[in-house]
């Protein structure tokens, strides 16, 4: 069952968003024109990294069922297998992305000892950081430049321009994040870190445990304290998240037509299809067979 779940490559996303696939594992995305919606109005898992730089406008989106407000300046780094649902466009918004594999990152690194350089790529699902302008501006140059470099057809040192146009990149992010994680990190409270560390636990475990007691027990807090501490940071109790994670997953596996909603009820662990179709409705306020329909 594992194996069918299906989560999006670049290719899938860039056939949503029209766009022409670049180098096998490597893909930059600009935006032509203000982004006014979300051409994604249902949540979805990408299997790549990603860096987003937005230049203009602001968003709300959800990264693992936490909420994050981005708006211009902001550079975003998102780990493969994060569960992403772009909630609403506030303000039209206008973007760049950079998508890449794990396999072209490794295969194209100038430095492949040095794993300290790119240690924000396992940081977190999603690490929002605020950049002063000219920070932007030398990552659009250098981002430029890659995409150039990615969509040149004919060049005599193409594949070495693209190699060092990435690995630009990635050092100039890497010197971005070891200079704003470290006061992140200062600046996180021991409510952050119990959220944190909660949103971790519920990602491994909340297919087979959605008790509150679980979670309470395993970060030793009592349950009571465990759901304020929650409510605080996320805007969500525990049980509240747990049922977020769950219909978010359903959601996602969903768009899998190969799927049956049988087999995403056992695969979510529901006692059986009807359980599985009234905890689904009572959320969405459609059954999943409406959903799959609508989406």
């Amino acid at each position: 069952m594992k194996k069918s779940i299906k989560k999006n490559s670049i290719n899938d996303i860039l056939e949503v968003l029209g766009d022409t696939p670049q180098t096998e594992g490597l893909h930059i995305y600009i935006s032509k024109e203000d982004i006014k919606e979300s051409p994604f109005p249902y949540p979805f898992r990408l299997d790549s990294y990603t860096l987003m730089i937005v230049l203009s406008g602001s968003s709300k989106i959800q990264f693992n069922l936490l909420d994050y407000t981005i708006q211009a300046n902001d550079m975003v780094i998102i780990s493969p297998h994060t569960v992403t649902h772009i909630k609403e466009i506030e303000d039209s918004i206008s973007l760049i992305t950079i998508s890449f594999s794990m396999n072209f990152a490794l295969s194209h690194s100038l430095n492949r000892t040095d794993a300290n350089a790119f240690s924000f790529f396992a940081s977190k699902a999603a690490l929002s950081l605020r950049l002063k302008d000219e920070e932007v501006d030398n990552l659009v140059k250098i981002t430029l430049l890659l995409h150039e470099k990615n969509t040149t057809t004919r060049s005599f040192y193409g594949k070495e321009l693209l190699i060092h146009s990435f690995n630009l990149l990635m050092y100039q992010v890497a010197e971005i994040y070891s200079e704003r994680y470290a006061e992140t990190v200062t600046k996180m409270t021991r409510k952050e870190e119990v959220t944190s560390k909660f949103i971790k636990l519920l990602e491994e475990n909340f297919k087979k445990e959605r008790k509150v007691q679980f979670y309470s027990d395993a970060l030793n807090l009592t349950a009571a304290h465990l759901s304020k501490i929650l409510k605080e940071v996320s805007g969500k109790t525990t049980g509240e998240l747990i049922d977020a994670a769950i219909i978010t997953e359903a959601c996602i596996l969903l768009s899998n037509p190969d799927l049956t909603i049988s087999q995403i009820s056992n695969e979510l662990n529901f006692s059986d299809q009807s359980f599985f179709g009234k905890f689904f409705k009572k959320h969405i306020t459609l059954s999943p067979s409406e959903y799959r329909k609508k989406t």
